[in-house]
């Protein structure tokens, strides 16, 4: 399995970049969360600069936060600044439209957006339409600050047979968020396939998670791998605090975890302004007071905590289920992390 990293933008994020193709990771993403962190596009002009090699992906944007338009001159920009090492996530925008306190689109805007973005980037012309007024539109130069020569891979965030099935129609590949489990994986490939209009290609799935490698006697439940996993544990809780609906699906003991996040977080279930408070230090490392809300069951389902020989027999499963490339956010020490998760899929 090949393996590659996923960052928030921010200053230095290029010399992580470089470090990652070093080692000889595969792709190096930015997560796209405007009012969470900084810009994908800004950090990853940076990180074509800095490196030659590795494939460079935004993970994901959204037809929530930006037009066709726009995400396509981005896209375009940065293949000129690295032709044919761009990977471009879509998706409906769940986390960056939550933290603006607003709910994600629909899976058939995602798949027009998905579908502009394939035919701008590509030197086609597309519709595009802004209430009534529908007008065909390309980039009209290219060349030298717009490369639609080299080809971009496309990729559509799925946690379900929705989006996948937009994956399968628009012949893309999957990415997905803290998804171990192998069965999922299987339903997502039976509803991209079934969809698929053209069944020539085998597009790429990834996996986004956090890893965390055991030393010998160290408790896989320990502050240690709690802070290496942590944000990924909070996500899930951010989210469902946010979302009542989802909450109740949970276990007893997860959704007295939502309960205690909302108390401490000074907010409720219902409060309009809750985003605020529920958001700040998202996906970044964990404040230690709240390594308690980082359960074990959480830790189990949505990371990679184990010794050597554990973590490959789970990265051996995960690749028979179809996934090709496993994504790892690093928050304690980024290039330790990713050293290890080279060494690990070596």
């Amino acid at each position: 399995m090949r393996a590659g990293v996923v960052v928030t933008a921010h200053p230095g994020v290029e010399d992580l970049a470089r470090r990652a193709e070093e080692l000889g990771l595969h792709s190096f993403w930015v997560y796209d969360s405007p009012m969470v962190h900084g810009d994908p596009f800004v950090a990853l002009s940076l990180c074509a600069k800095a490196t030659s090699r590795i494939r460079l992906g935004i993970g994901v944007t959204s037809p929530a936060l930006r037009s066709a338009p726009a995400a396509a001159s981005g896209l375009a920009s940065l293949n000129a600044l690295a032709p044919g090492r761009i990977i471009c996530g879509v998706g409906t925008g769940n986390t960056a439209r939550r933290t603006l306190g607003m709910r994600p689109t629909t899976a058939a805007t995602l798949e027009h957006f998905t579908s502009a973005l394939q035919d701008l980037c590509a030197g086609r012309t597309t519709e595009h339409r802004e209430g009534d007024r529908i007008r065909d539109i390309r980039f009209l130069h290219t060349g030298g600050h717009a490369n639609t020569t080299d080809p971009i891979e496309f990729v559509v965030a799925a946690l379900g047979p929705k989006a996948a099935a937009v994956a399968g129609r628009r012949g893309t590949g999957l990415i997905s968020f803290g998804l171990l489990d192998p069965t999922a994986w299987h339903a997502l490939h039976d509803a991209r396939r079934h969809a698929a209009q053209d069944t020539r290609g085998n597009p790429d799935s990834y996996l986004v998670t956090a890893l965390h490698i055991l030393g010998v006697g160290e408790d896989p439940h320990g502050d240690a791998a709690r802070d290496a996993t942590g944000h990924l544990a909070l996500s899930l809780l951010a989210y469902a605090a946010d979302t009542p609906a989802f909450a109740e699906q949970l276990g007893p003991e997860e959704r007295e975890a939502v309960r205690r996040l909302l108390d401490r977080r000074g907010t409720t279930a219902t409060a309009p302004d809750r985003y605020t408070k529920l958001y700040p230090n998202y996906l970044l490392r964990i404040a230690p007071q709240d390594r308690d809300l980082v359960l074990p069951s959480l830790m189990n389902s949505l990371a990679l905590v184990g010794t050597r020989d554990d973590l490959r027999a789970r990265v051996t499963t995960l690749e028979q289920a179809g996934i090709d490339e496993l994504l790892i956010q690093p928050v304690i020490d980024p290039p330790t992390e990713m050293a290890q998760l080279a060494q690990l899929l070596s």
